[in-house]
């Protein structure tokens, strides 16, 4: 990568400074569960600030600051400032920002493509696309749902400082259960693959494999990792020495879990036959059961509960609404017009 480009996605990336980084899920580990529905009533609606300040990048990076007119692009011509760019990104979801703000390659990808939209839409507006009927008709109902969807969140919105520290450790308390995270297993596997169905010489050919594995394991000194790499037909568990990582109870298959609990740290279990084929499975290290910590759990529970009370204000301003100007629709009407047939075109 040349130094210009390098310094661009600086930039970039300091444009999504803010974003917060997300969790990356381990392969085969169980999603935590989302914290608990929160038992707390609606209270008075009231507008809450949507702005909030980047944090400053790592002086240890380049940490040049963007400002909201310096340049960082260029399509068709045209010059694209920052906070152009910073507009656009932030329209993209939670993840999507934290996910770009980490990754410089991907950031630049997602630059590309919204630059490559902007000449689309360049195009678009030359060939006076946007005067269109239909597109008229569709920007027209975006715009009045844009407008109505904004505005409802607005009043809506839970007061800034909703929920406070004691409302939080209330939930917490009244569903603390939900909290619970089972025992954990670390294991790592040889996988002799095999179909279930498979003919007598399959059968037999794997059965072979599998007694020189097992034969092998049973030496002194014996390297399951080497083993695992050498003869494991799971391609995605053999190049990591075998390891499959940590894994819930709950999510283990019956037959798995019937071999792996109550085996001691570094032992292998004897052969289990799955559908597609053998598994020989090794107990690499065991995580009791416990209660996620209110500190870990307090910003996704209190965003959880700031969510709902906002559904729930939501719910009854636009119950209020309707209690003040009933609507009034012709059922006879209405079912007709799912009957009716669109008019032929004009020719």
């Amino acid at each position: 990568m040349n130094k210009n480009a390098t310094f661009t996605i600086g930039l970039l990336t300091a444009i999504l400074c803010s974003a917060a980084p997300a969790a990356i899920a381990q392969t085969r580990a169980p999603t935590p569960s989302a914290p608990p529905r929160a038992a707390t009533p609606p209270t008075t609606t009231g507008r809450s600030a949507a702005t909030t300040a980047a944090t400053p990048p790592s002086s240890a990076e380049d940490s040049a600051a963007v400002k909201g007119g310096e340049v960082v692009a260029r399509v068709g011509g045209n010059d694209v400032t920052a906070e152009e760019l910073r507009a656009a990104l932030a329209s993209l979801d939670a993840r999507s920002q934290a996910a770009v703000a980490r990754d410089a390659a991907l950031l630049s990808q997602t630059v590309r493509a919204i630059l490559a939209n902007r000449l689309v839409l360049k195009e678009a507006l030359s060939k006076k696309w946007d005067q269109q009927p239909g597109v008229v008709a569709q920007i027209a109902r975006a715009r009045e749902s844009f407008i109505a969807e904004s505005y409802l969140n607005s009043v809506t919105a839970p007061p800034e400082n909703f929920p406070n520290d004691s409302e939080i450790k209330s939930v917490y308390d009244a569903n603390v259960s939900a909290f619970l995270v089972p025992r954990r297993f670390q294991l790592a596997q040889i996988v002799i693959s095999v179909a279930k169905d498979a003919d007598k010489p399959a059968e037999e050919t794997a059965r072979k494999k599998l007694d020189e594995t097992a034969k092998k394991l049973k030496l002194p000194g014996a390297d399951f990792a080497a083993l695992a790499r050498s003869s494991s037909d799971d391609a995605a568990t053999a190049e990591r020495d075998g390891v499959i990582g940590w894994v819930g109870e709950p999510d283990l298959r019956t037959e798995i879990r019937g071999q792996v609990i109550g085996l001691a740290k570094g032992a292998t279990a004897d052969p289990i036959r799955l559908d597609d084929g053998w598994h020989i499975v090794k107990l690499m290290d065991t995580e009791a059961s416990h209660t996620r910590p209110l500190a870990e759990v307090r910003d996704a529970l209190a965003q959880r509960i700031r969510s709902e009370r906002a559904d729930a204000n939501r719910r009854a301003y636009v119950a209020e609404l309707l209690k003040q100007t009933p609507p009034v629709v012709n059922e006879i009407a209405l079912s007709r017009l799912l009957d009716a047939k669109p008019d032929a075109p004009a020719r």
